[in-house]
């Protein structure tokens, strides 16, 4: 999953503004309680003027999981910017996945577990691939440097992505309480596990 082209076509001003309003509806309700009628009186559009746009709801939704996913790809990079040593950095992007998962539960449930359709599920598909993929980079610089052993990279980074969305499931679940789990706790938890299991120490 790569960011837009700056070749590509901007969007119409009216299909940026369903776009936005779409992304809006489900940080608030989720894929499942995001309905045509609502995201189109947020965008202030008839709904004729969605599908105009939009042929289906599922085909909206591609867009809003692809923009939102080239997002949090885009927050880990900055993560790791922010680092200094690739260990650092490894630790640095999954804490800042939990950080902003537990901060926007919704719509971190939607990216991560929620039930969507079979054109949806592709988007989260290769957003966990693309994750992954650079969580194993990372984690190659570190054994690089000597601050991890040697591994199977791709087996370590598959294990680290799957840990972190376990973790995070059950305080983003809709039956979860409020408040009833300790983020920091739980974020503090997942690092030390991370670093454990890639051989860090």
């Amino acid at each position: 999953m790569t960011a837009r082209s700056s070749s590509e076509p901007l969007p119409s001003p009216t299909r940026q503004r369903l776009l936005d309003a779409a992304r809006a509806v489900v940080e608030q309700h989720g894929y499942g309680g995001a309905s045509v009628a609502a995201i189109a009186e947020r965008a202030g559009v008839a709904a004729g003027t969605l599908y105009r746009h939009f042929p289906s709801k599922a085909e909206l939704f591609v867009e809003v999981f692809r923009d939102v996913c080239e997002r949090e790809i885009a927050a880990a990079t900055r993560a790791a910017a922010a680092a200094d040593s690739a260990a650092d950095k490894l630790d640095a992007v999954l804490a800042n996945f939990a950080r902003r998962a537990l901060a926007n539960p919704v719509q971190a449930w939607a990216l991560i577990a929620e039930p969507v359709d079979p054109a949806i599920e592709q988007v989260r598909i290769d957003y966990r691939r693309t994750y992954t993929r650079d969580v194993e980079r990372l984690l190659r610089a570190a054994i690089r440097q000597g601050d991890a052993p040697p591994q199977q990279t791709a087996i370590t980074a598959a294990a680290l992505v799957g840990a972190g969305n376990e973790v995070l499931a059950g305080p983003l679940s809709p039956l979860a309480r409020r408040g009833a789990h300790d983020d920091e706790a739980a974020i503090a938890t997942l690092r030390l596990l991370c670093r454990r299991a890639a051989g860090i120490a």
